[in-house]
C-alpha cells in the first residue's frame, strides 16, 4: 500500500499546496513516486475549487516546480488511513486535524522536520505576502520530512 502524505493549512491555497508541490518534486527526484502519494487540503472550505494563490504559483514556477491543483477541504475519512502522514502548517491546523481524528501518532507540524526552525509554525503568506520566506521554510522542512519517512518506512 502506498504511503500517503497530506499537507494541511487553513485555506489550501498558499502553504499546503506549496508544500505538496515541493514534496512531490523531492519524491520524484528520489524515484519514490510509486511508493509515496502526495496531496494537500484545507481545514476550511473558503477557497474550495480555487487554484493556488498567485504568490504560491509564482514562487513555485521561479523554482522550476509545476503545480495545477485546486483547493479542497480535508475529509475526516482520510485521517483514519494507517498509511497517511498528516502534516499541518501551524498549531491551529494541527489542533483542528486532531479534533477530527483519533489517530494522532502520524500528525505533525511541518517545521518539526526543519533543520533551521524546528517546532514553529509556517507563517501564512496570505496575510504577510512573504512567499519567499515560506518557500525557504517549506523546502528545508520537506527535505527533512522525506528523510524521516524514508527512515520510518524503510524505503
Amino acid at each position: 500500500m502506498k504511503i500517503r502524505v497530506l499537507f494541511v493549512c487553513l485555506g489550501n491555497i498558499c502553504r499546503s499546496p506549496m508544500a505538496e508541490a515541493v514534496f512531490q518534486q523531492l519524491v520524484n527526484e528520489a524515484g519514490l513516486e510509486t511508493e509515496i502519494e502526495v496531496d494537500s487540503a484545507g481545514t476550511s472550505s473558503w477557497h474550495v475549487g480555487e487554484p493556488a494563490h498567485p504568490g504560491t504559483r509564482k514562487i513555485l514556477a521561479r523554482n522550476g516546480i509545476s503545480y495545477s491543483g485546486t483547493s479542497r477541504s480535508i475529509d475526516r475519512a482520510e485521517l483514519s488511513d494507517d498509511h497517511t502522514y498528516v502534516i499541518a502548517m501551524d498549531e491551529s491546523n494541527e489542533r483542528q486535524i486532531k479534533s477530527l481524528s483519533q489517530k494522532h501518532d502520524r500528525v505533525f507540524r511541518l517545521l518539526e522536520f526543519s533543520t533551521q526552525t524546528a517546532g514553529r509554525d509556517v507563517p501564512d503568506p496570505y496575510y504577510s505576502g512573504d512567499f519567499d520566506l515560506v518557500y525557504t521554510l517549506v523546502e528545508d522542512a520537506c527535505r527533512g520530512l522525506l528523510k524521516a519517512i524514508k527512515d520510518w518506512e524503510g524505503i
